[in-house]
């Protein structure tokens, strides 16, 4: 199977049209997005300002639509490793863009090297603008931390195990340790948090923020489930079911080459989740 048939099933077409539609299937199903414009690591001030220019014209083909679907980018395609008040400027724009006023937008994660420079220009973003939140990696030995001060500052967070290859000093190794700390990280979400988002496919982290959510009588309104495009489609229809908020991230552009060849070179574990994924529902 090449690797085209794979992003086909992944990756919601290379224009914004095809993506607005696969997210209005989804709202059709009760499932909400986030739409992300494939692409990161742009390395001229050209790049970056076509970059912002194609999400100001997402956050308007949004409005246009009508469909229940926010945003998510990379702050290394707007600029981060250029020049950070250039990529301040370019999210701050987007975030003041009267089509994204009423919505929102969410910072994406990257490796470590990115990880505080990300957290900084958030808490920076967010001294003047409310809808925009961050992910933190469930596996980074600094998570707990970071989690305390987002709760504090009434952040809204998403919260994923961490996709990237890492060293021990820097992240946890073993799975079921990952787990552990993801479901303690957001059992203080649940409990400290804003509105939240717990991004898994992992059947145990799933079960687990429901036994969190009924053990703790914590409000269904206060967090969403989170997954993505093309991957478990009959589980994200059960929780849906279920009475559970899902938001489907879907990503689109035509840069899902380097997207997929990126994530399958990270970590091993990520063929596996491919491969996995497949075949399970």
């Amino acid at each position: 199977m090449s690797l085209f048939v794979l992003a086909r099933r992944f990756v919601a077409g290379e224009e914004v049209g095809p993506a607005i539609r696969a997210v209005r299937e989804l709202n059709q199903s009760g499932m909400s997005a986030s739409l992300n414009l494939l692409g990161e690591h742009v390395s001229t001030k050209e790049d970056v300002l076509r970059s912002t220019a194609e999400y100001l014209r997402l956050f308007d083909c949004i409005a246009e639509s009508g469909v229940e679907a926010n945003v998510s980018l990379k702050l290394t395609q707007l600029g981060l490793d250029i020049d950070p008040n250039l990529c301040y400027d370019q999210v701050s724009g987007i975030l003041e863009h009267p089509s994204s006023v009423g919505n929102f937008l969410r910072l994406d994660m990257e490796g470590t090297p990115y990880t505080q420079r990300t957290l900084d220009m958030f808490f920076r973003l967010f001294g003047g603008h409310q809808n925009v939140g961050v992910v933190i990696q469930a596996y980074l030995h600094r998570s707990e931390a970071d989690i305390r001060q987002l709760n504090q500052a009434r952040a809204r967070v998403r919260l994923c195990k961490g996709a990237y290859k890492e060293p021990p000093e820097m992240a946890i190794q073993r799975i079921p340790e990952i787990r552990a700390r993801f479901l303690e990280l957001a059992g203080s979400l649940l409990a400290d948090g804003a509105f939240s988002g717990f991004a898994t496919h992992d059947d145990e982290l799933i079960g687990g923020v429901k036994t969190l959510v009924r053990e703790d009588h914590a409000e269904r309104e206060k967090f969403e489930f989170q997954m993505l495009y093309g991957i478990r489609t009959a589980t994200q229809a059960g929780l849906v079911r279920e009475g559970y908020k899902l938001r489907v991230y879907v990503p689109y552009g035509t840069q899902w080459a380097p997207y997929f060849y990126r994530r399958l070179r990270e970590r091993k574990e990520n063929i596996w989740f491919v491969a996995r994924n497949l075949f399970k529902d």
